[in-house]
């Protein structure tokens, strides 16, 4: 059994391990070299600075925050990943439970009631520089959940768990990756950090950028493997652009990936092997689904000979995995895991013979005239519908039943008239589900709204 390394692996080590220094992190904006962080910065001369403090990774773009990670990942104790929707009200919370004593922000001042030590801006592109060996320590990575309109907990993570899906696996080609989501939350984290230890490049979006300028930059940059939610793809379905890619590799996570979503892929990308995932903040990275069907197979329940393990109890997926977070950071948080070392998830699931099928999330329940109704398995039977190319259910206050189903749906380009794709669904609903879920409304619009974690909008 090899010894084990005399120092922590840092992040930049991945980049040198995955054989091919001239890769790159590109936006619209810039790009960035693996090879150069070498013999440059970003960091203005304040890497020394930082060095064994717990910085907050404050503003700036997907660039700028990349760069900063690859600097600083084995320098600082702590990386503290600010979310670009996060409320500023929550900032000082936040540093004080992460024992903040540094930020490194996107040149933009940061917020001056702040109580940190010491505020360094990071500027790509980068800078030559003398840099000065420094000893090499554990960082432990900070992620933010989502979903919540309180202060959001801190889940920490380190090095080895959020890339031990992945790390020391051998290299299967060439991987020129893309991503619809922000690297700041778990999903697109996973994928900037695929591409540092793989042997391609990643290619990110910009703030303010089309999906079709995005699509075509994708195309012109060679990207062979890409991920998004299942909203972000519904929308890349609706691109005038998308007929021209050609990926490898198509994942859908961070959502239920429904039979209607899983199909129109397969049937835009014919040569790609379309794929979901499960993962979360907190569980980590799960499992994937590479057979085409919803939900996943019962054989995937139990143990494994690598430490991991699923099981469902009261309705609940429940995950103990190696790849997990470490622990929620602060005095009063919660306790992560059970007596078991299991992870509740709270992603309910439904067992259909040899199929586990995700319902919906315990807090997204909506009750409908007093029974409780998970949106998701109405808008599975919706989206199914020939014309359908999205839908979100919700619940409306009703004086007679309390509450009524209400389903916003949005039309392919071409579909049949709305009045034949209403009847569609309301028989399929009949069909299919009990009679109180049901849409008593099915209204028309443009689009639905998504939030910043590229999931449906949901509140509201």
């Amino acid at each position: 059994m090899p010894s084990p390394p005399s120092e922590p692996i840092a992040l930049i080590d991945l980049a040198r391990r995955g054989g091919r220094l001239d890769r790159d992190i590109a936006t619209a904006a810039g790009a960035l070299r693996f090879a150069d962080f070498s013999k440059a910065t970003c960091l203005a001369g304040a890497r020394e600075k930082l060095a064994g403090r717990s910085v907050l990774l404050f503003g700036g773009d997907q660039l700028t925050i990349a760069a900063a990670l690859l600097e600083l990942d084995g320098v600082a104790r702590r990386l503290v990943l600010c979310p670009p929707d996060l409320n500023p009200k929550h900032l000082g919370e936040i540093v004080a439970t992460a024992e903040a004593d540094a930020i490194v922000h996107g040149g933009e001042a940061p917020p001056p009631d702040l109580d940190v030590a010491l505020a360094a801006p990071c500027r790509p592109p980068l800078r030559p520089a003398d840099l000065a060996a420094l000893p090499r320590l554990p960082t432990e990575w900070i992620l933010l959940t989502s979903g919540t309109t309180g202060v959001p907990k801190l889940v920490a993570h380190d090095l080895a768990t959020l890339t031990g899906a992945f790390a020391g696996a051998p290299a299967n080609g060439v991987q020129n990756w893309a991503t619809f989501y922000d690297i700041r939350r778990y999903g697109g984290l996973q994928i900037f950090l695929r591409a540092v230890a793989g042997a391609g490049s990643l290619t990110l979006t910009d703030p303010g950028e089309t999906l079709d300028d995005f699509i075509e930059r994708v195309i012109a940059r060679g990207v062979t493997h890409i991920s998004g939610t299942p909203s972000h793809w519904r929308r890349v379905l609706m691109s005038r652009v998308v007929a021209r890619f050609k990926p490898a590799y198509v994942r859908l996570s961070g959502e239920i990936a429904d039979a209607a979503i899983l199909g129109a892929l397969k049937e835009l990308f014919p040569s790609a092997r379309v794929a979901h995932a499960y993962a979360s903040t907190e569980a980590g990275l799960g499992f994937e689904v590479n057979d085409g069907e919803a939900g996943f197979p019962a054989a995937y329940l139990g143990e494994r000979d690598d430490g991991f393990a699923m099981k469902i109890e009261d309705g609940s997926l429940r995950i103990r995995s190696p790849r997990a977070a470490r622990r929620y950071l602060g005095g009063n948080a919660p306790t992560l895991r059970d007596a078991d070392g299991f992870i509740d998830t709270g992603d309910m699931i439904e067992r259909r013979g040899e199929r586990c099928i995700f319902a919906g999330r315990r807090g997204g329940v909506i009750n409908v005239g007093g029974a409780k109704v998970h949106p998701e398995e109405i808008e599975a039977v919706i989206n199914r519908q020939a014309g359908v190319r999205a839908s979100l259910v919700k619940a409306r206050k009703s004086p007679i039943a309390g509450a009524v189903v209400v389903a916003d749906v949005v039309l392919e380009s071409v579909a049949p008239q709305e009045e034949i794709v209403r009847d569609a669904i309301i028989a399929a609903c009949r069909a299919e589900l009990a009679p109180y879920k049901t849409p008593a409304i099915i209204r028309f619009v443009p689009k639905l709204d998504m939030n910043t974690a590229g999931k449906l909008a949901r509140d509201g």
